[in-house]
């Protein structure tokens, strides 16, 4: 995993990443090492699950890449908060998703990268936590992302991972992407309320997935 500043208006970070290795069980097809071009034939990506205190009904939508080359995820109401007059139960809030991702016959996919990015206010004496987890439909591997954000900290923040090794979808089936996040904040010492979202109302801000193209 890689660490990200996006933005930053105060305070420092760290990122604490973990990013388990993927494996692929043996495909229909040995994936190449030369890179292949995305198809010209358009990809289509849909939310057909979402359950969780960060992604009521309505509140997150997926948009495919104009290029083919991923997608992106789009929260309007991800938000973690702690502090007084909050309740105990707004420090954590997670979201799981089923994304399926229609493509071209004769191709497979695999996630090459992800990034995730949100914003967040956390002060002096208090931690913010975002963990995502990601795998195919009928796959035990699973790619995941563990990140803590320590105070003083105000601003956008990013993190990052890219997969060692391509888990692609088998040939000739649509599968779905089951993405898995969890916002956690802990005031601690600080004298104020804490927040970190997966969403923002400046540029753009999103959960990023990068797509990996092979022909079967």
């Amino acid at each position: 995993m890689t660490k990200n500043l996006v933005g930053a208006r105060t305070g420092i970070f760290a990122v604490l990443g973990t990013v388990l290795a993927l494996s692929l069980s043996a495909p229909a097809h040995a994936a190449p090492s030369a890179a292949t071009a995305a198809p010209d034939s358009e990809i289509t990506v849909e939310v057909v699950a979402a359950n969780g205190s960060g992604c009521s009904p309505g509140t997150a939508r997926v948009v495919a890449h104009p290029d083919n080359t991923g997608f992106r995820i789009r929260y309007y109401d991800f938000v973690a908060t702690a502090g007084r007059g909050v309740d105990v139960t707004d420090s954590r809030k997670n979201c799981q998703l089923g994304v399926l991702v229609t493509v071209p016959a004769g191709w497979t996919i695999a996630v090459a990268a992800a990034d995730y990015r949100g914003r967040a206010r956390i002060p002096t004496g208090a931690t913010g936590r975002q963990r995502t987890t990601y795998y195919w439909q009928g796959s035990s591997e699973t790619s995941r992302t563990d990140a803590t954000f320590t105070g003083p900290y105000n601003g956008f923040w990013g993190t990052s991972d890219v997969a060692p090794v391509l888990v692609y979808t088998p040939c000739g089936q649509q599968r779905v992407l089951n993405v898995n996040t969890e916002l956690r904040v802990d005031p601690g010492t600080a004298g104020s309320n804490v927040s970190m979202s997966m969403t923002t109302t400046e540029g753009d801000v999103d959960t990023l997935f990068n797509l990996k193209w092979e022909r079967c």
